[in-house]
């Protein structure tokens, strides 16, 4: 199951910002929840299991899938070709709900996946209400017509300031972003030490 409690929790539980709100929490706050959270060396050492299980869980988190959903790509990504940490991120950074975290017209993976499965989004000029869908290289995701009058989407495009990852393409005139090529890790904006990740589901 993806974790449905408060993101503000979530994100200093994992020492992550997942939202917007969650940087500013955790600028005054920066130490887990809870009666202990701001104990002196509560995040010092770990066992390599609490390590591993705490990588997992930032990455699941990032991506907002379940668990059967990692299980599943982390095996795919063991059994592909080439290096297992590439095939696994091309995996997750394929997904259409991601690609339209990246491409900047959604402020958080929560906030991408219900635009998609509302139907605000096109991939190659038909509509789609997958988040999990996944886009081949020089596939285009468009917002579609309609909803480029929502104020979420005309927010999102008046404060982008930061360009998209080097894999994606983005036409603000067209409120578009196409897929040039699969990124390999080091691409990816991600925080996570992958290969524990890897190394948990394969124990």
């Amino acid at each position: 199951m993806k974790y449905t409690g408060p993101k503000v929790k979530l994100s200093r539980r994992l020492n992550l910002p997942l939202t917007p709100k969650a940087v500013k929490f955790m600028q005054r706050k920066p130490y887990p929840p809870g009666m202990h959270g701001n104990r002196k060396g509560f995040r010092g050492k770990m066992s390599d299991y609490k390590r591993h299980l705490l990588e997992k869980q930032r990455l699941h988190a990032q991506y907002n899938v379940s668990e059967r959903q990692m299980r599943k790509y982390v095996k795919k990504a063991v059994r592909a070709s080439g290096n297992p940490v590439d095939n696994l991120m091309r995996m997750f950074e394929t997904r259409l709900d991601v690609l339209l975290l990246r491409s900047g017209y959604a402020g958080t993976i929560y906030a991408a996946r219900q635009y998609v499965n509302h139907g605000h989004i096109l991939v190659n000029d038909r509509w789609v209400n997958i988040p999990s869908l996944h886009l081949k290289e020089n596939d285009v995701m468009t917002i579609k017509p309609k909803s480029r009058r929502l104020p979420c989407f005309i927010m999102a495009v008046e404060e982008m300031i930061n360009l998209p990852p080097a894999y994606l393409d983005r036409s603000i005139e067209d409120w578009s972003s196409k897929l040039l090529y699969f990124p390999k890790r080091e691409e990816v904006p991600v925080s996570c030490d992958v290969p524990l990740v890897i190394e948990y589901y394969s124990r």
